[in-house]
């Protein structure tokens, strides 16, 4: 009898350090994007906010020594920009010679780096722009698309447009732009409401539920411009149109009062997106305050703790709906183990030479590595200031 022999895939390996790669240069850039219309929700009607003209982006680019490099983002609304990209300045030379591998590690260097100052809010948002080139890089240095690196359940994904549901718009705009977005591919449509007079978000919803019928999926957001009593009230009123979801009906802080809301109402309550860490949106999933969860990478952090966030909340049984940034969104929302939301804006496609597809009512997962995108001559043109640290 022959004696069979076996051979060990790991005898060529030399021993050694598990490192095989260093960051060597970390490039930051600070760009202003103008957006064609002013742009209103509850928030200005309210009286608590002014209408925005411009997003200021925070963009971190990393490269190594073997020549892989990664790109990511954060971003602020109105204010906040130059801080994210001041905090940046200060933490972003501690890459510096690090594995790339090693995010986790990284990650709580770059917490601890700027500790004095907290670990949300600026601080992290400052921080996920660099999370999220070091996850863009390790998917292409795979030469895979980031969600399928992270292990993806799906290779598309639900979507709804927002951007052409906000309250500055005439309501047979409102109606024109939902039917473009249907017939670009996207499934469903998001309006705005919270204005002070709750029958004029009676009439604006009751004339997109017609335009629309009754089969396509729709949503609102009230931007956290509701009271409790006002919220219940109207969010019974709101049960006759079917709707997938009400968004931000209470202060996004208001735990108890979204779980009442959510407990008493057959629609479902989302939340999350003005929530700037991972410790925030437990008290939401801890107080059953929401149905639908609403994370934002680049506002709790980054992908490190955007994925912490995703496994407490399956845990729980939330549905998955993360806010904006469908470019790094589609990806993490691809890779979350129920049927998830993607929010389609296509505000930021100036910045990229690529595009998203949609098709179906859902949004394509790409098939090039990493997230996909390369920084477009109209970005760099809106560039403001860089810096750069370590050896390029």
């Amino acid at each position: 009898m022959t004696a069979t022999t076996f051979s060990n895939p790991l005898a060529a390996i030399s021993g050694g350090e598990a490192t095989t790669d260093r960051i060597r240069h970390v490039k930051l850039s600070t760009l202003t994007l103008p957006l064609q219309t002013p742009i209103s929700d509850a928030k200005v009607l309210t009286g608590r906010q002014k209408p925005m003209t411009e997003i200021v982006f925070l963009f971190a680019e990393i490269t190594t020594q073997d020549g892989h490099h990664g790109i990511g983002f954060s971003y602020s609304k109105r204010a906040g920009g130059p801080a994210q990209y001041a905090h940046a300045k200060e933490v972003a030379d501690n890459l510096i010679g690090e594995d790339p591998n090693d995010i986790g590690r990284v990650y709580q260097k770059l917490l601890w780096a700027g500790a004095s100052v907290g670990r949300s809010g600026v601080a992290t948002q400052a921080i996920a722009a660099l999370d999220i080139a070091l996850y863009d890089l390790k998917a292409k240095r795979a030469n895979l698309p980031l969600a399928k690196l992270l292990g993806a359940y799906r290779d598309s994904v639900q979507t709804y447009n927002t951007s052409g549901g906000f309250l500055q718009a005439p309501i047979e705009e409102v109606k024109e732009r939902a039917s473009a977005s249907l017939a670009a591919g996207i499934g469903g449509i998001k309006i705005k409401v919270g204005q002070p007079d709750t029958k004029l978000d009676l009439a604006r919803v009751t004339a997109v539920r017609e335009h629309l019928g009754d089969d396509v999926p729709l949503m609102v957001d009230a931007n956290q411009q509701w009271d409790r009593p006002t919220a219940m009230r109207f969010g019974r009123v709101l049960e006759q149109f079917n709707l997938v979801w009400i968004e931000e009906p209470l202060d996004a802080y208001d735990a108890e009062g979204h779980a009442q809301l959510a407990n008493a109402l057959d629609t479902s309550i989302a939340t999350g997106e003005m929530l700037s860490s991972v410790t925030e949106h437990i008290s939401l999933i801890n107080n059953r305050s929401v149905d639908i969860i609403q994370p934002d990478a680049p506002r709790i952090g980054g992908i490190t703790p955007f994925l912490r966030l995703a496994a407490l909340a399956d845990q729980a049984g939330l549905q998955l709906a993360p806010h904006f940034a469908m470019e790094i969104h589609l990806h993490l929302a691809a890779a979350y183990p129920r049927e998830p939301w993607v929010e389609h804006f296509e505000w930021l496609n100036p910045l990229f030479n690529e595009r998203l597809e949609t098709r179906d009512g859902r949004m394509i997962v790409p098939n090039r590595p990493g997230l996909g995108f390369t920084l477009s001559e109209q970005a760099h043109a809106w560039t403001t200031d860089t810096v750069e640290f370590g050896t390029n």
